[in-house]
């Protein structure tokens, strides 16, 4: 008995030193994709400004049109959370062009042969992109405050939306690194990367219902991971706001979306040095 006890502390001391490990691992590589955003924070800045005009031009002139069904929020508020799903996709699509540059400068080779698991490299990668997002919602939040947007700003709504947008980032980097492993050219993959956003982003409630959408473009819009987070940043961000699931259901599926890709990119991310 004392010695099935003992195997058993070994055991659980083991996985609790491997998860710290991971962990370890994991923010050693967020650290440094983190660095290369501080040292040069222009393609971000870039990007911040995308979602400025679409609320600006495109929101101000779309909510002069009574025929998009909104329920009892205004057309702008309703299009806020689809923008910022909008700029956390078209941030982290494109995620994967850096992964290609790495390869062609021989970075990847030596994370390869480096002791951290295939998966804490993926899984660190994914988490940086989260932070990339992060800044996204804050362009959002500092826009909407001057349009005079009404959106939610309990502390716990907030946090919800960060960790919905971090977990969206990861999703479509991750989705991101899998095109690049197999694509393995910058120029396939960008042509690839522009193929991918409008379709996902059209294809989703980001700026209209899906009521609005035909029969087929609906049923599509349902195995959409955009739509998902969409929903949830609805939820989380307006008062009153019409949302297809629950918090809950929309969190839980994005999370099995993040594993699954998370799984083949770490499959994958080997062949990247190949």
């Amino acid at each position: 008995m004392t010695s099935v006890k003992h195997d058993a502390q070994l055991t659980a001391s083991a996985e609790s030193s491997g998860i710290l490990n991971f962990a370890r691992q994991s923010a050693a590589i967020t650290h440094v994709e983190l660095l290369k955003v501080m040292r040069d924070p222009t393609e971000v800045l870039a990007r911040a400004v995308q979602p400025i005009l679409w609320l600006v031009i495109f929101g101000e002139v779309f909510s002069r049109v009574r025929g998009i069904p909104t329920g009892s929020v205004s057309y702008i508020a309703f299009l806020t959370p689809g923008i910022l799903a909008q700029s956390v996709l078209f941030a982290a699509i494109f995620y994967g062009v850096a992964v290609v540059w790495e390869r062609d400068l021989g970075i990847v080779h030596k994370l390869l042969v480096s002791p951290a698991p295939r998966s804490a490299l993926v899984f660190g990668k994914a988490f940086s992109a989260g932070f990339r997002g992060v800044i996204q919602a804050v362009v959002i939040y500092a826009t909407v405050l001057t349009l005079r947007v009404h959106v939610r700003w309990n502390p716990l709504a907030i946090a919800g939306v960060i960790f919905a947008v971090m977990l969206g980032s990861a999703i479509f980097s991750t989705f991101s690194l899998i095109i690049a492993c197999l694509v393995k050219s910058r120029e396939r993959f960008m042509g690839i990367g522009q193929l991918m956003t409008m379709p996902l982003f059209f294809a989703s409630n980001a700026i209209y219902p899906l009521a609005l959408m035909p029969r087929w473009l609906q049923v599509v819009a349902t195995v959409n991971p955009l739509t998902y987070l969409v929903d949830a940043l609805r939820g989380l961000m307006i008062e009153h706001a019409q949302t297809l699931h629950g918090p809950l259901v929309n969190f839980v599926f994005l999370s099995v979306v993040f594993v699954c890709l998370l799984a083949v990119a770490t499959k994958l991310y080997p062949s990247l040095a190949r």
